[in-house]
């Protein structure tokens, strides 16, 4: 990481911090109110694995479902970066993906990045190519329509990784692990990193 991408991270992590010894307050009207400020990101372990996965790939187009304030999508730019590759980053709230434009900015990364906000569902629907990398960190109820709408849109060899996945009693979450391994040429394994990832390879042919 080059001194600019850095200051960045580290600003994130002293405000993930912050947040962790903070109390927990929810914002006024759920997901689709309010000005929730809570990062809800993954951590620098999770950022890490994400950049070494991206970047085994050559030239892939990285598809980020939940861009919250910008800090996964930092670990994915820079990987885009690196392989020649681009970042498409969806987000329901503008005031959010504005944040994480702005400190891609300040990264050096905003070339490499292509921020979209609204329906994530929708929009999946609407991107015109394939794609080789997708992660999966958005409200769980939308794990699973999100699986169905980009799983036909994946070339072979793509990675898709899923956070939050050891989440006991959560039944959207138990559904998508379901959901992604029963899907052909798919092969996943959980991993206990961070909050818990599901890493699946989409091989059609039958290679894993």
């Amino acid at each position: 990481m080059d001194d600019r991408i850095s200051l960045v991270l580290d600003a994130y992590h002293e405000r993930m911090d912050e947040e962790r010894n903070s109390p927990r307050e929810e914002a006024p009207g759920g997901r689709d109110g309010g000005q929730d400020q809570r990062m809800r990101a993954v951590g620098p372990n999770t950022g890490r694995l994400l950049n070494i996965l991206a970047r085994s790939l050559e030239a892939p187009t990285i598809l980020e479902l939940g861009t919250s304030f910008g800090y996964s999508g930092i670990w994915l730019a820079e990987a885009a970066r690196a392989t020649g590759g681009r970042l498409i980053t969806m987000e329901l709230h503008g005031y959010k993906s504005a944040y994480a434009r702005d400190m891609a900015e300040k990264a050096g990364l905003a070339g490499h990045v292509d921020f979209r906000v609204g329906d994530a569902v929708a929009m999946i629907g609407d991107l015109a190519g394939k794609v080789d990398f997708v992660l999966v960190d958005l409200w769980k109820d939308l794990y699973l329509p999100c699986l169905e709408a980009f799983y036909p849109k994946l070339n072979p060899g793509a990675i898709v990784v899923a956070d939050n996945m050891i989440r006991p009693g959560n039944e959207d979450i138990r559904r998508y692990g379901r959901a992604v391994r029963a899907l052909p040429g798919m092969t996943s394994v959980l991993l206990p990193v961070g909050s818990g990832i599901e890493v699946s390879r989409y091989e059609p042919n039958g290679a894993y």
